[in-house]
């Protein structure tokens, strides 16, 4: 079914992403509960700060993480100030970190779907 840009613009904006406030990055799957969660260091939860959605397409300003020696292979949204688990997905690459660093994130580069 197709959607108009207006419907996709109004979805978007009314309960559709503002619902994630948080992102989180995951060493594997976090399954249906945020598990293997990234830590160490000065690691956490980045609030995430929605623009309005146009075109069908909802922006938002990229995170910076500090990421610890790990490889990050998903991420994860949060809502409810990052306590309540909305679920998430394998990134396009993973990333490796044999020592500290930053990882950039763009979550309106995320393809969210739903399950099957």
């Amino acid at each position: 079914m197709a959607l108009t840009t207006v419907f996709l613009n109004g979805l978007l904006d009314g309960a559709g992403v503002d619902q994630a406030t948080h992102m989180s990055l995951h060493t594997s799957d976090p399954g249906a509960t945020g598990a293997n969660e990234a830590t160490g260091g000065s690691y956490a939860r980045k609030a995430i700060t929605w623009g309005a959605a146009s075109g069908g397409v909802a922006t938002a300003s990229p995170l910076v993480f500090d990421v610890e020696s790990a490889t990050i292979t998903h991420v994860g949204l949060w809502a409810v100030d990052g306590t309540t688990w909305l679920g998430g997905g394998a990134t396009s690459t993973q990333e490796t970190f044999g020592a500290a660093g930053v990882l950039t994130v763009d979550p309106a580069d995320l393809n969210l779907t739903s399950p099957a």
